[in-house]
């Protein structure tokens, strides 16, 4: 609930919650902010078929997209996401080093929870080529990769202005 409570969305805007899961976040902020036009982003479909019901359940018109974020471009543009089209994104991307943390033998949650080398760059790079110039990005990582965040924003974002504001 903290990404949510984070996100700087307004009345108008197009927000898309990357890796969004059962859609908590997303919805959350749409039940916050009235009138934004939400994307779940979610690579598992029974996630995906989850955040659906969690929409509906809560009365929140949301596009529901089943999605790897590190798609090429072409398969977010044949998904609803082209370049400079969002307003705001959200992310929770996996962020547990791999080298600190057991993962699950559930490989759906391995991949949700377990970072590799390159993934936070990808991430970051999904969500910068969908943003609007001027636009929000608001995720989670851990504390102590702020430096592992700051330089993929630095590449990702390196014309904008960002602030990190919530780490976990």
């Amino acid at each position: 609930m903290l990404l949510a409570a984070a996100t700087p969305a307004r009345s108008g805007d197009r927000v898309v919650d990357l890796g969004a899961g059962v859609g908590a976040a997303g919805l959350a902020v749409a039940k916050r902010v009235a009138g934004i036009e939400l994307v779940l982003v979610e690579i598992d479909e029974g996630l995906a078929d989850l955040a659906r019901g969690n929409a509906a359940a809560n009365a929140v018109p949301a596009d529901v997209i089943v999605l790897d974020v590190t798609s090429t471009p072409d398969v977010f543009a044949e998904a609803g996401l082209s370049p400079d089209s969002v307003d705001v994104v959200l992310m929770n991307p996996p962020f547990n080093d791999a080298a600190r943390h057991r993962a699950s033998p559930d490989k759906a949650r391995e991949i949700a929870h377990v970072s590799t080398a390159a993934a936070l760059e990808k991430w970051v790079h999904a969500a910068r080529r969908i943003l609007k110039s001027g636009g929000a990005l608001t995720l989670i990582w851990r504390a102590d990769g702020l430096v592992e965040v700051l330089s993929a924003l630095g590449r990702g974002l390196a014309a904008w202005n960002f602030c990190p504001s919530m780490v976990k």
